[in-house]
């Protein structure tokens, strides 16, 4: 599918535009300068051609952010990556330093540039339109990415200046797995996707708060695939003060809702804290997959047994579901990395799997049947059989006579039967009784 980059100096308005191409707000928007830090990938179709979107951060130079350089690579891997680009400049301001330098940067480039005028919402602003052909860079388009004014004749151009190639008649990632990395911020979250993709796809710094919206990634190596998703840290709303955190911790619980799996990371020096239960309640309340990592292990003080009785720490605060696999990292030194990958391709494999009825049946009504259900005043309750139900995440129903008298000690006996017969690790397991 055919890329299309959206590049331009800070605060023209380049996430607004992008999200009127995907048709979602899938950008955070304020009128803060530099909001943006990651690229970030959508999808848009226009007369049934279909390409997709990278919104960049804002190119600058000698400023005061600290996030400058990473900015600027990763407006520069941006344009490296795209088969067309989208300059964005806005019509009040005029031609600004910024603008000129990122023009020379697209004329080296030699793709093909749509110098696009931004914030154009009334017709006396036409004017303010014509001094940019002094950039060199061809014609000139004028819109409102706010209203959407001018965007169809924008989306003819791009569409006229892509290859032409055949487009897939069914989305690609339908069906590969979801795996959000979720935790508080400034655990690692980002530096771990590098890790994995083995690039600096998201921009990794001290700050705690650098990822803010959440960075989706197509992962297919050593016999992996799944889309990747780096998300904002989630803190808690007492301490969220700011509109743009407020969003991006909207962005990372959309992303814990549509993901299979969540990679919960935390900080090893820190231990399990409140927060970070928070969010572990959250994937289960949401019936999500779950891979807990504990990162920054190296900066730990370690004797012989610290590993194991820190993992039984954590298992207690986890309990009653502290079936869920646990891997021990330093992201920055690279150790135990691919544990974490395999971990979370396995939970994965246990969230979709299904299981036969028949073999259901034959492993588990021997053990209730050793073990039934409690009478309750006086009624004996038989459960009949078992069998899986079409739910995304493992569910199972149990038909008896009784339904109404299995209480929930009994359930929870159940559902470790399963995971002591069935493969079931990291997945959280339903227990529905029904009338047979």
């Amino acid at each position: 599918m055919s890329l299309v980059a959206i590049v331009g100096r800070p605060n023209v308005g380049k996430s607004t535009l992008f999200n009127r191409l995907v048709g979602m707000r899938k950008a955070i928007v304020d009128d803060t300068a530099g909001v943006t830090r990651d690229r970030h990938y959508g999808k848009c179709e226009w007369c049934g051609s279909e390409f997709s979107v990278v919104d960049t951060g804002g190119y600058t130079s000698n400023s005061e952010d600290v996030f400058e350089k990473a900015i600027r690579r990763q407006v520069e891997i941006a344009i490296e990556e795209a088969d067309a680009v989208i300059f964005l400049v806005e019509a009040a301001t005029g031609i600004t330093d910024y603008d000129a330098e990122i023009a020379d940067v697209l004329r080296r480039s030699r793709k093909p540039v749509i110098l696009c005028v931004n914030k154009v919402d009334t017709g006396d602003k036409m004017y303010d339109v014509y001094q940019f052909y002094s950039l060199g860079l061809g014609e000139v388009w004028s819109i409102s990415a706010a209203n959407g004014s001018g965007t169809g004749d924008l989306l003819d151009e791009v569409v006229r200046v892509l290859p032409k190639e055949e487009q897939p008649a069914a989305d690609p990632y339908e069906g590969i797995p979801r795996i959000a990395i979720v935790g508080k911020p400034n655990v690692g979250k980002s530096s771990l996707t590098n890790a994995l993709l083995g690039e600096e796809r998201n921009i990794v710094t001290p700050v705690a708060g650098t990822t803010r919206d959440s960075i989706e990634t197509l992962y297919n190596k050593f016999g992996h695939e799944f889309i990747l998703v780096d998300t904002a840290g989630i803190r808690k709303k007492s301490k969220v003060h700011e509109d743009l955190e407020f969003y991006s911790v909207l962005r990372s619980m959309r992303a814990i809702e549509r993901a299979d799996v969540c990679i919960l990371m935390i900080d090893a020096t820190t231990g399990m804290e409140a927060q970070d239960m928070s969010i572990f309640n959250i994937i289960q309340k949401n019936r999500k997959g779950c891979v807990l990592v504990v990162n920054k292990w190296d900066l730990f003080i370690k004797d012989q047994n610290t590993m194991r009785e820190y993992t039984e720490g954590l298992r207690a605060r986890l309990a009653p579901f502290d079936d869920v696999p646990l891997v021990f990292t330093s992201v920055v030194k690279m150790q135990r990395v691919m544990d974490v990958l395999d971990a979370a391709a396995r939970v994965s494999e246990n969230y979709l799997r299904k299981i036969p009825t028949a073999r259901l049946n034959e492993v588990l009504l021997p053990i209730i049947e050793e073990t039934p259900p409690p009478a309750w005043k006086g009624k004996y309750i038989k459960v009949k059989y078992v069998t899986q139900l079409p739910t995304k995440f493992p569910a199972f129903a149990f038909f008896c006579n009784l339904p109404q008298y299995i209480k929930d000690p009994y359930k929870r006996f159940l559902e470790n039967q399963l995971r002591d017969n069935f493969d079931l690790t990291g997945c959280p397991v339903q227990i529905y009784c029904r009338q047979k």
